[in-house]
C-alpha cells in the first residue's frame, strides 16, 4: 500500500508541466543520439551536465535518465536500417535486425524492438519501485566500514566485469582514484597533486573529466570513421507486426527482460553484456537455431528487451546505495552531487519527491518513446544521412561553452581538451574509461569512509573483518577476483608444464 501511495505522489511530481517537458526533451535527445552512430549517452550526458547545474534536481535527473534509456530505443533504428549500432548495446540487434530489413521486414523489426523495449522498460521501472525501499532501508544500517567494503567490492567488480583486459581496467580504476584526490585535503588542508597550480587546489572538476574523455574523446575517435552508410528505406512498411510475430516474440521478450534485470544491478556490466547473453540464450533454446543471423525476429526481441531492462535497473544501486553500476550512473551521481544532494539511502527518506518522481517519469518516458520511435521513423531515417563531419563542430562548441559556463574558467577548457586527447589515446590503446570514471566518483567517498572507520576503531584495520556485513563484502571481493584469476592461473600453469 505504501508503494501505491508513493507512486501516486511520484506521478503527481512527474506530470507537472516542467517535468513533462524535461522528460520529453530527455527521451527526444536520447532517441537522437541513439539513432546517430558514434555519439552515445555517455558523451551526451557529459555535455549536458553543465546545463543541469541551473535546473531543479528532479527535472535534471528526469531529463538525464530519459537520455539514457531513450538511447537504448534509438540505437535499434540504426542497427536495423543501417547495420551500424547507434549504441554499443545495439550491436547484437544488427545481426538479425538488418537481415530482416533486407528481406523487406524492417517494419516488424522496428515495431518488435519498440514493443520489447517498452515492456522491458516498464518491468525495470517496477523493479526499482519494489526493490528500492527495502534495499534503502537495509542500507541505512551501514556504517563507515560497510560502505568502504561495499565500494571496494563495486570497483573490483567493475574492473573485472568490464569489457577489455582486466589489468587495464584495474589500472584505470587506480588512475580514477588518484585523480579523485587531487586538490586540498578537507581534513588537513594539505595540497595533493596540485603541483602549485591554483586552479587545481579545489580538485579536478567532474564535468571537465567527463566532457573531456566521453565527449571530446569520442568526437576525435569518430572523425576517423569513414564507413559508408547504406540506409534501408524503400522497404519500411507494415509497421505493426503480425499476430504470429507477436506470439513468437513474447517468450524472448520476457526472457530478455529477466536477463537484463539481473545484469542491471551488477557493477561494470553494460547493456551490451545483457543483450549478448539474451541473444545467446535464445539461439541455444531455439528449435531452429540456424535461422539466427538470417533474420530471426527472436534475435531482435530478446536483446532489445535485455538492454532496456538493464538500463532501467542500473538505477537501483545508484538511487538506493549511492553506488554507480555504470559510467552513465556515475554521471548521474555527479549530477546529484552538483545539486548538493548526498547520494545514498537517505535520498528516499529526505527527498522522496526526487526518487518517486523519477520512477513515475520513467513510465511516462517509455510511453513517449513508443510514440517517438514508430510514427516518426521517416525523420530518423533522414537524420542517418547527415555526415558526422557536419555534427562535430557543433558538439565541440557546445561542450566548450558548457564547461566554461560552470566556473567561467579558461583553464578548465584547456584541461578538458587535454583529457579529450588522453581519452582518445587510451581508447586506441584498448583501455576502458568507465572504470576510471567510477574510481573518480567513488574515490573521495571511499577515502572519507576509510577515515571514519579508522577513527571509530582507533586505527584498528580489523574493523573491516570483525563487522559481519563488511566481512561479507570483503569475502565477495576476494571471491570475484578468484573466479576470474584462477582460470588464467591454471592456463599459465598448464602451459608451463607442457613446455
Amino acid at each position: 500500500m505504501d508503494i501505491l501511495n508513493n507512486l501516486i505522489m511520484g506521478f503527481g511530481v512527474a506530470v507537472t508541466l516542467q517535468n513533462l517537458l524535461y522528460c520529453f526533451i530527455g527521451v527526444l535527445v536520447g532517441t537522437l543520439i541513439g539513432v546517430l552512430p558514434g555519439i552515445g549517452p555517455l558523451g551526451t550526458i557529459a555535455m549536458l551536465l553543465p546545463i543541469t547545474f541551473n535546473v531543479p534536481p528532479v527535472a535534471a535527473l528526469i531529463m538525464l535518465a530519459g537520455i539514457y534509456y531513450g538511447a537504448q530505443y534509438g540505437g535499434s533504428t540504426t542497427a536495423i536500417l543501417v547495420n551500424l549500432p547507434g549504441e554499443t548495446s545495439s550491436v547484437v540487434t544488427c545481426i538479425d535486425g538488418y537481415q530482416m530489413a533486407r528481406r523487406g521486414r524492417a517494419g516488424p523489426a522496428l515495431a518488435i524492438a519498440a514493443i520489447g523495449s517498452f515492456i522491458a522498460g516498464t518491468f525495470g521501472t517496477l523493479m526499482i519501485a519494489v526493490a528500492g525501499p527495502p534495499l534503502a532501508e537495509f542500507a541505512l544500517k551501514f556504517g563507515a566500514p560497510e560502505y568502504f567494503s561495499l565500494m571496494l567490492m563495486s570497483l573490483v567488480a567493475a574492473a573485472v566485469l568490464s569489457q577489455g583486459d582486466m589489468l587495464k581496467s584495474i589500472a584505470m580504476v587506480v588512475l580514477g582514484l588518484l585523480l579523485g584526490i587531487v586538490g586540498t585535503d578537507v581534513n588537513t588542508g594539505t595540497q595533493r597533486y596540485s603541483f602549485d597550480i591554483a586552479e587545481l587546489s579545489d580538485g579536478l572538476g567532474f564535468i571537465v573529466l567527463a566532457v573531456g574523455i566521453f565527449a571530446i574523446g569520442e568526437i576525435i575517435a569518430n572523425l576517423d570513421d569513414k564507413q559508408e552508410r547504406s540506409v534501408v528505406t524503400e522497404q519500411i512498411k507494415n509497421l505493426f507486426p503480425s499476430w504470429a510475430d507477436l506470439k513468437i516474440s513474447f517468450g524472448p521478450i520476457m526472457r530478455g527482460t529477466a536477463i537484463g534485470s539481473f545484469f542491471g544491478v551488477l557493477p561494470g556490466t553494460g547493456p551490451a553484456v545483457a543483450a549478448f547473453a539474451a541473444y545467446m540464450l535464445e539461439k541455444k533454446i531455439a528449435k531452429n537455431p540456424d535461422e539466427f543471423g538470417k533474420g530471426a525476429i527472436q534475435g531482435v526481441a530478446a536483446p532489445e528487451s535485455a538492454n532496456n531492462a538493464d538500463a532501467q535497473c542500473k538505477f537501483i544501486p545508484m538511487l538506493t546505495l549511492g553506488l554507480p553500476a555504470s559510467g552513465v550512473m556515475a554521471l548521474m551521481l555527479g549530477a546529484l552531487t552538483m545539486q548538493g544532494i548526498q547520494p545514498g539511502p537517505e535520498v528516499m527518506t529526505q527527498r522522496p519527491e526526487l526518487f518517486w518522481g523519477l520512477i513515475a517519469s520513467m513510465w511516462i518516458g517509455n510511453a513517449m518513446l513508443v510514440i517517438l520511435n514508430l510514427p516518426l521513423i521517416g525523420l530518423w531515417v533522414k537524420l542517418l544521412t547527415v555526415p558526422y563531419r557536419l555534427l562535430f563542430p557543433a558538439i565541440m562548441a557546445f561542450s566548450a561553452i558548457g564547461v566554461y559556463s560552470v566556473n567561467n574558467s579558461a583553464f578548465e577548457i584547456y584541461l578538458t581538451a587535454l583529457f579529450g586527447v588522453l581519452g582518445f589515446i587510451w581508447s586506441r590503446l584498448g583501455f576502458n574509461m568507465t572504470p576510471m570514471l567510477l574510481g573518480f566518483v567513488l574515490g573521495p567517498m571511499m577515502e572519507e569512509h576509510l577515515r571514519r572507520a579508522m577513527l571509530m576503531s582507533r586505527a584498528d584495520p580489523t574493523v573491516f573483518v570483525t563487522r559481519p556485513l563488511s566481512l561479507v563484502f570483503i569475502v565477495a571481493t576476494v571471491l570475484i577476483l578468484l573466479v576470474v584469476l584462477l582460470p588464467a592461473f591454471r592456463k599459465n600453469r598448464s602451459e608451463l608444464t607442457a613446455g
